[in-house]
């Protein structure tokens, strides 16, 4: 599993970078992360991330390099390559980006920035210091509003619907770039509404949970007839090793997409449903109109990456919720 000798992990101090690093730590590998602590949702609790990263490295005995810096910058992203052991036997999960639909709409031309330049600094870096493997974290917010479900991989994703989508499309088109022209090896990785200890509060469960336990009305936006295919963190990380393990074991330059998400459906009514049940609250709703840019349904096929990743989701998600409501209760104690 993961068999390279170190690894390069931007946004490592983040929801997922902070568990995958965690995971690496524990596989003895040694683990530099990028990642700029920034202000799009309060910094302190990535510091706490950070900590706890720290301690696990601590506890296996194992090398991590904390580089602090933006993707955008030539002389950040360079130090971060520089850290790398073994550059020739290592591979970067690019999880850092500008993330969130609804953001994306308020300010584009930041999000282009970040996402689209900043990987591209990323993906040249990797050929500037030889490092030929890389995991990139795109979204399934790249199939837009499409109507067969479930999607695949091989679907038409000409047409997305917010800039955050357009900015993982380009994303992945960037990789196949670098894939064709200069022999890297990409896994583009379609992360489907990823959720667990550590997620980001501006996000529907983390969010849903707190105004829920604080016994304040839920911002619902439309009739509560959108899905969403929610994948519960450690699914989404088996993903991810395996998307290192598959890139590894690639004798020639290869490149590929894969959704990772659970293949289960849910309406945002029945979300809330669940939340309100595993809290033993009942929600109350502050109705909003649909908001542009959300789309009606995500809904992975997997059947690719349980083919040639391994890829096999186990956590249903009553049981992913009532563990992040643990979590989120246990966080509120130390907070």
């Amino acid at each position: 599993m993961a068999q390279h000798s170190c690894y390069l992990v931007t946004g490592g101090a983040g929801f997922i970078g902070s568990h995958l690093c965690e995971a690496l730590l524990r596989l003895g590998r040694q683990v530099v992360v990028l990642d700029n602590f920034n202000s799009f949702y309060d910094p302190a609790i990535k510091e706490e991330n950070w900590r706890q990263v720290r301690a696990t490295a601590a506890a296996v005995g194992a090398e991590l390099v904390q580089c602090k810096g933006d993707l955008r910058s030539e002389a950040d992203v360079e130090r971060a390559f520089r850290s790398l052991r073994e550059p020739a036997d290592a591979a970067v999960v690019h999880l850092a980006a500008m993330a969130g639909v609804r953001p994306s709409i308020a300010d584009p031309l930041y999000y282009n920035d970040v996402n689209i330049n900043g990987t591209l600094r990323i993906l040249e870096a990797c050929r500037t210091f030889n490092v030929r493997h890389i995991s990139f974290a795109s979204s399934s917010s790249v199939y837009g509003n499409n109507r067969k479900v479930p999607f695949a991989e091989s679907d038409n994703v000409d047409f997305p619907i917010s800039p955050y989508a357009a900015t993982k499309k380009a994303g992945e088109l960037l990789c196949h770039n670098y894939h064709h022209l200069y022999g890297l090896s990409v896994a583009c990785l379609r992360f489907f509404t990823v959720y667990g200890p550590r997620q980001r509060p501006d996000l529907a469960i983390h969010k849903f949970t707190q105004l829920l336990a604080e016994d304040r009305p839920l911002p619902f936006f439309g009739d509560g007839t959108t899905r969403r295919d929610y994948t519960f963190i450690t699914d989404t990380l088996q993903g991810i090793l395996g998307s290192l393990d598959w890139l590894a074991a690639s004798s020639a330059p290869v490149y590929d997409i894969f959704n990772l998400g659970e293949s289960r459906t849910i309406s945002l009514n029945e979300l809330v449903d669940l939340l309100g049940r595993a809290i033993g609250k009942t929600p109350r709703l502050e109705r909003l109109p649909q908001q542009p840019g959300d789309v009606d349904c995500t809904f992975a096929d997997i059947s690719k990456s349980r083919e040639m990743l391994g890829y096999s989701p186990r956590v249903e998600i009553e049981e992913g919720l009532a563990e992040f409501v643990r979590w989120y209760r246990d966080w509120k104690k130390n907070d």
